[in-house]
């Protein structure tokens, strides 16, 4: 096949990634499994000939970060078909690539099992709030929830900064103004520092990579913006420890009473198989309560674990307690909530009736 009648293909089979890769046959993720597109192992000339059709898919893009630099990560769509998220890279020399199927539409957060409580954040009108979990959890179409939630119920400015832009959002209520790092615009922090002269509301920062931009987004946070940012944690409590751990030993201090005053909740999700195949969101959620808050200031993060299973009345749920509730209801099996659960001893208990 052409390498767009693959895309096409991925997109009407229902995959989430497609891979290409040298020494293996072009292969779709659908619900979580690597299923094989072909017979014939890719050769490494017939990668970069996929890659570089991709380029062209891209409105003639040039390949050259990917070829010079290795990596390369960019979006763009086939009318009639979907959106994509390219990361191209070498792998043993050779052009590879993994495609993320975005779809047009933006996801319904119903049908996805988003819970409301998530949603009903974005009525929060300044302050931090971070989506955090592993690559691939969902992260990306739980921002697009809120931002699509925030939109259609409130005017204002709502500026994104992405690399790259994944879900699309026309103007409805509120001014949707959406900038791709590169393309739009050289870096996060130069983004994030001009957008504080462009009038937002709201910020939805792609990713806090390092101490300069987490520090310009907690700024804006407590300046009456909001502010949604991920990070690649899960939980918490190592989400709060990893902002304060990339900053030197003595701005720690005043980065936890900053962090006090501006964080608003910690939304954590990890995706989940189910027993008929497929994948479910499980969610850990944190509202920065005043426990919460002279916990981080005092720096007794570790007890976080213990106010969030012990404030289900204020809407915080722990992800242990997400997934006996998804084992209860026969989403997901036993054996999956043990494996995916922070504390597996005891969620093996639970289980078992013990």
């Amino acid at each position: 096949m052409e390498t767009k009648d693959i895309l096409q293909d991925a997109v009407e089979q229902g995959s989430s990634d497609i891979f290409i890769v040298a020494g293996r046959p072009v292969t779709y993720k659908i619900n979580g499994n690597l299923v094989v597109c072909g017979d014939n192992a890719l050769m490494p000339d017939e990668t970069e000939k996929m890659v570089r059709d991709i380029y062209d898919l891209a409105g003639r893009r040039n390949p050259a970060p990917a070829i010079n630099e290795g990596d390369d990560d960019f979006s763009f769509a086939l009318k009639g078909v979907s959106r994509f998220r390219v990361s191209a890279y070498k792998q043993r020399g050779s052009l590879a690539a993994v495609i993320r199927v975005v779809n047009f539409d933006l996801p319904d957060p119903t049908t996805l099992g988003i819970p409301q409580t998530v949603l009903n954040l974005s009525s929060r009108t300044k302050g931090l709030i971070l989506v955090t979990g592993p690559a691939g959890s969902g992260k990306s179409t739980t921002l697009a929830c809120l931002i699509n939630k925030i939109n259609n119920e409130r005017c204002g400015h709502i500026i994104t900064l992405e690399d790259p832009l994944e879900y699309l959002h026309r103007h409805n209520l509120s001014i949707v103004s959406q900038r791709e790092i590169d393309s739009d615009t050289v870096s996060y922090i130069h983004a994030l520092r001009a957008s504080l002269r462009q009038s937002p509301d709201v910020i939805l920062l792609g990713e806090m990579r390092d101490s300069e931009t987490i520090n310009v987004a907690m700024t804006a946070a407590e300046t009456g913006h909001l502010v949604i940012s991920t990070l690649h944690t899960l939980g918490a409590a190592s989400t709060i420890d990893r902002i304060i751990d990339a900053f030197p030993p003595n701005q720690q201090h005043q980065i936890r009473i900053q962090l006090s005053m501006a964080l608003q909740a910690v939304i954590s999700q990890q995706l989940v198989p189910t027993a008929d195949n497929r994948e479910v969101p499980a969610f850990e959620i944190m509202i920065a309560n005043n426990a919460v808050r002279n916990m981080i200031r005092e720096s007794k993060i570790h007890q976080i674990d213990t106010v969030i299973h012990s404030s289900a009345s204020d809407g915080m749920v722990a992800m242990d307690a997400s997934l006996l509730d998804l084992y209860k209801k026969g989403i997901i099996s036993g054996k999956d909530a043990v494996l995916y659960s922070s504390n597996q001893e005891m969620m093996s208990k639970r289980i078992d009736g013990r």
